[in-house]
């Protein structure tokens, strides 16, 4: 985890990508780290200290839900900082600005930053979290959308009319438009104390029964 100082896109909050052979971090953020911020905004829901079957774990002094609103506010600018609105597949950090590495100007329309805006906006009730989700799918019904149907990832978001790839990939469909689709829908479908998202967007129905191991003989 990184602050970027003074010197480096003011100041901004990010996840470095790390080699673990040269034990060296640069700075730059994959699209994919952006389920991050709902991941912590999940875990700081909950208090390890008040757990039993943690032991009285303690969380670090830095609040988990302070610190999703900071990364979340990053992912964002990988979108709002692009001439097209659209994040690119590996954000940089300069001086003031989110910007995007060379080798990787293109969106997949990834579904991980609208992921984590749905579950922020679920936990919060924060209105910029669905005015930012508006403003990306703005963003991909203005460049992605192909004409007859379906929608395309594009080539290089520092464009302001990116050309398409001509390729849509299966999550587009199954993961960013759902969850969307539930940031803007009514709060009551798929409640997050009753489901569990996997990795693919499936909810998973909670059974208070196998908490904790409760199957196997668990308090």
């Amino acid at each position: 985890m990184r602050r970027g100082g003074a010197s480096r896109c003011a100041n901004c909050t990010y996840v470095a990508t790390w080699n673990h052979v040269t034990n060296v971090s640069s700075h730059q953020m994959d699209h994919l780290v952006c389920f991050v911020p709902g991941m912590l905004a999940l875990g700081s829901q909950r208090r390890p200290a008040d757990d039993p079957h943690l032991g009285g774990f303690r969380p670090a002094s830095y609040d988990m839900m302070s610190l999703a609103e900071d990364l979340m506010e990053t992912c964002y600018r990988m979108y709002s900082e692009q001439p097209s609105g659209l994040a690119p597949e590996i954000a940089t950090f300069g001086a003031e600005r989110v910007g995007a590495a060379p080798s990787a100007r293109h969106s997949l329309l990834r579904p991980e930053a609208v992921e984590s805006l749905f579950i922020l906006w679920r936990l919060t009730g924060e209105q910029r979290y669905r005015e930012w989700g508006w403003r990306i799918f703005e963003a991909i019904e203005a460049h992605a959308k192909v004409d007859g149907g379906g929608y395309s990832s594009v080539a290089d978001v520092t464009r302001a009319a990116p050309t398409r790839s001509g390729k849509m990939e299966s999550f587009f469909t199954a993961e960013t438009l759902k969850y969307l689709y539930l940031l803007f829908g009514d709060d009551s479908a798929v409640p997050l104390d009753r489901y569990v998202f996997n990795t693919e967007a499936h909810p998973l129905e909670i059974h208070e029964e196998y908490r904790f191991g409760a199957a196997w003989g668990s308090q």
